[in-house]
């Protein structure tokens, strides 16, 4: 019976496997016109693709020359339309290229998934008219995005406190530093107003609500040292930014010594975050292997997806000195049943000079046994080698920085977890270069020996203590105890 029914669900499997081949065949067939002129024309072009059509309800215009002059073009995949149904993000690979620069690589965002741009659509046309659908244009300068237009001179926190992640507690400070940074104008530089047009302000407003990582990438940029991807530019709704690499999540069974130099980095960039010269506090409210990549070169580790970071301004904090603002906080650590969890307060986080939040999000998310992605457990550190496992340090290390047993025992753990991946780091660095210089010494060894052999005749009495002379030399250079002689007669048979 059991046999039978295993038949009869291993048959209904095959069946439904060919009727899906067979279906994505006819929508393939059936849209072989829309696949050949998606290859044959650059929909980066187009305005309505890229919806500046709709601007000021977008993200700016810095980049439409590059876009409209054919600049920025889709790699493979990205020109198949049909494929947007799996592309939830609306993330795209794209190449942008540059007379005397060449070309190279890029990402697009459009910030949101379709459902909730058109939803930011419904919302600006319902404020402005009270029906669903309207003119964007018109509807832009009867909403709270039109509020800063005539001549606002600041933009303040009363107007946009609890807009996005970014400001869910803005400082003057902050927001003077966005507006002077602010990218998407060509008069940047002034924290005052009166510098942006009409449209420009709105535009940074609609940032501002909608998805504010541009200008966490503007306010906090990677050329002054931030770990976040470089923001290049918008046009409409479509944002470009530096590509930066592969995704942390390829590195997950990477060799051990790169392993450990990339969880060195990810506890850096938590303190970086968490305590700077600038006393902003940046806290990652969404912390999973998909938002960080790691550069070709350098190794780098950057984050790539800044939606989710609330701005702290700890000046402010101890300024205001709201209740409890100086003892220090330190996340909770709760089960979950899902992937990338994270249970914090954003008022707390808000209100708080001393927070552990980053140390506990990369610790729990990324590197501890806690960690899980895509089905896979025991994070980034997992599998460490028997020397490293039977010290214990570093499982004790990480499950205290993840799931405390002592009282503020995260930060301590945190310490000292940055210090033993140094460490870690460092000796692997110093048996790597240990390992070129010894290969290095026998390809050299290798060479004169050969050389030797080719110019030194049988009657020759110097060969042994030559060879032997140099062969000490390199032996003695790694503390090894023997040398090999040869002798004339030995190189001649």
């Amino acid at each position: 019976m059991l046999r039978l029914l295993s038949l009869k669900l291993a048959r209904v499997y095959r069946c439904g496997k060919f009727l899906f081949i067979a279906a994505l065949f006819v929508v393939l067939l059936m849209n072989t016109h829309n696949l050949l002129a998606s290859f044959q024309r650059n929909e980066l072009t187009d305005r309505r693709f890229i919806s500046l059509n709709k601007c000021p309800a977008c993200f700016g215009t810095s980049w439409c020359r590059k876009f409209t002059n054919g600049q920025v073009t889709f790699e493979t995949w990205g020109r198949l339309r049909f494929l947007d149904f799996f592309n939830v993000k609306n993330v795209y690979f794209a190449q942008y290229g540059e007379p005397r620069e060449g070309t190279r690589r890029v990402v697009l965002k459009r910030l949101g998934s379709n459902a909730e741009l058109a939803e930011i659509d419904q919302k600006i046309c319902k404020r402005a008219t009270g029906r669903p659908r309207c003119d964007l244009v018109q509807a832009m300068y009867k909403t709270e995005f039109a509020r800063l237009n005539g001549d606002v001179r600041l933009l303040t926190p009363e107007v946009v406190e609890g807009w996005s992640d970014m400001v869910h507690c803005p400082s003057q400070r902050l927001l003077d530093r966005v507006v002077r940074r602010y990218a998407e104008t060509k008069d940047s530089g002034s924290f005052l107003l009166k510098n942006l047009k009409d449209t420009e302000r709105m535009q940074l407003l609609m940032t501002l609500a909608f998805n504010p990582e541009p200008l966490v990438l503007q306010s906090f940029p990677s050329d002054e040292g931030w770990p976040f991807a470089k923001y290049l530019g918008a046009c409409g709704r479509m944002v470009a930014v530096n590509y930066v690499g592969e995704e942390l999540w390829s590195f997950y069974n990477a060799a051990w010594e790169k392993r450990v130099d990339l969880a060195k980095q990810l506890m850096d960039i938590a303190e970086q975050l968490t305590n700077n010269d600038f006393d902003f506090a940046l806290y990652l409210l969404d912390v999973s292997f998909d938002n960080f990549a790691v550069g070709p070169r350098d190794g780098k580790v950057i984050v790539v997806d800044a939606e989710n970071v609330i701005v702290a301004d700890k000046r402010l904090i101890r300024q205001n000195k709201p209740e409890n603002y100086d003892a220090w906080y330190e996340s909770r650590y709760e089960e979950c049943d899902k992937e990338a969890c994270l249970s914090f307060s954003k008022d707390i986080l808000c209100s708080r000079v001393t927070v552990d939040h980053n140390y506990y999000a990369i610790c729990q998310n990324l590197l501890s046994r806690f960690a899980t992605w895509r089905g896979s457990t025991g994070g980034l550190l997992h599998d460490p080698p028997p020397d490293v496992a039977q010290d214990g340090q570093l499982a004790a290390l990480l499950d205290e920085c993840a799931r405390p047993q002592k009282r503020f025992g995260r930060f301590q753990a945190a310490k000292e977890l940055r210090e033993y991946l140094t460490q870690l780091t460092e000796q692997a660095s110093a048996k790597r270069n240990l390992q070129l210089r010894r290969a290095a010494a026998r390809a050299h060894h290798h060479t004169t020996a050969a050389s030797s052999e080719r110019q030194i005749s049988p009657e020759s009495p110097s060969l042994s203590a030559t060879t032997c002379s140099e062969s000490e030399s390199v032996e003695h250079l790694f503390s090894l105890s023997s040398c090999s002689n040869y002798s004339t007669s030995e190189i001649s048979k």
